[in-house]
């Protein structure tokens, strides 16, 4: 009988130089192909972020191999488990970012904004400021879908589509968070590690990087001051703060989560359409009439 939790989902990047990125890309994908991996890797001149699955003895092998390499030496690696491989194929892509934000100035590897761990955030939360007495917001940096699907209490969420519009909002609305410590966070940290830095190069006085980002958060300290899920970007679509995959989905027609109270629609057909797809029909619709 097959255990439960037999597929390892690892998460991990790393911001540090990558001059040979075309060079190592073939060695990551055979090496992932030989192990029977299946994810994404994405290589850039900025580092690496990946998202593969696989069984234990094959993810602690790419690990060694990665490791092995001394840029990579020390990354840091978030786990969740999975009854079934939640990615259908393998890819290793090379991109000019491992997350774009269209601002090549911003280099993470020369220095980190400050950053916040779990267990201290999960203080400042419970008490309502920060260790100085400053009051603690919380800011969202990731799609208005994925804040959608789960986001912390009282979050601020810009409701931006992609992140590359972050930098701009983020200007616009520095005044109004004046004399409050700001902490950015998304599902594992990676967003972050430049909107922090946009923010200190902008002018925030007190801003943070939640360490890790949701997932870490999960891990260390559950779902406190957390409402929902938080989305990942797999079949799984959403987990728990038990890390654990819960019973919404993403429809394949449209991208857009769908609730399990959304998946009672008879617009709601697996694979095909949503009710949210119904509703932009519908608008598109009465846009050509009027």
């Amino acid at each position: 009988m097959q255990s439960s939790n037999l597929y390892v989902n690892i998460a991990a990047y790393k911001f540090i130089t990558f001059d040979d990125t075309v060079e190592k890309r073939p060695q990551f994908r055979a090496l992932c192909e030989e192990l029977g991996l299946k994810g994404t890797i994405l290589l850039s001149p900025e580092g690496i972020n990946l998202f593969l699955a696989g069984l234990r003895e094959p993810i602690d092998k790419f690990l060694a191999f990665l490791r092995s390499d001394p840029r990579f030496a020390d990354i840091e690696v978030k786990e969740s488990f999975s009854d079934r491989q939640p990615f259908t194929k393998m890819l290793v892509k090379l991109k000019r970012e491992i997350i774009t934000m269209k601002h090549p100035l911003i280099k993470p590897e020369e220095g980190r904004a400050p950053a916040v761990d779990a267990k201290t955030l999960k203080r400042w939360l419970d008490q309502g400021h920060d260790d100085n007495g400053k009051p603690v917001v919380m800011m969202d940096t990731r799609n208005a879908f994925e804040v959608d699907v789960g986001t912390f209490e009282n979050t601020i969420d810009y409701r931006i589509d992609k992140f590359s519009e972050f930098p701009d909002v983020v200007v616009k609305h520095k005044d109004e968070l004046d004399g409050k410590t700001v902490v950015t966070f998304c599902t594992g940290g990676i967003r972050c590690e430049k909107a922090a830095i946009h923010m200190q190069n902008v002018g925030y006085d007190s801003v943070y990087q939640l360490e890790g980002g949701i997932l870490k958060y999960f891990e260390e300290v559950g779902g406190a001051h957390y409402k929902g899920d938080c989305f990942v970007f797999d079949y799984r679509t959403a987990l728990n703060p038990n890390l654990e995959a819960t019973d919404t989905k993403q429809c394949f027609a449209c991208r857009a989560v769908v609730t399990p109270r959304e998946q009672l629609s008879p617009y709601y057909i697996p694979g095909r359409s949503c009710p949210h797809c119904r509703k932009e029909m519908r608008e598109t619709q009465e846009s050509q009439a009027a």
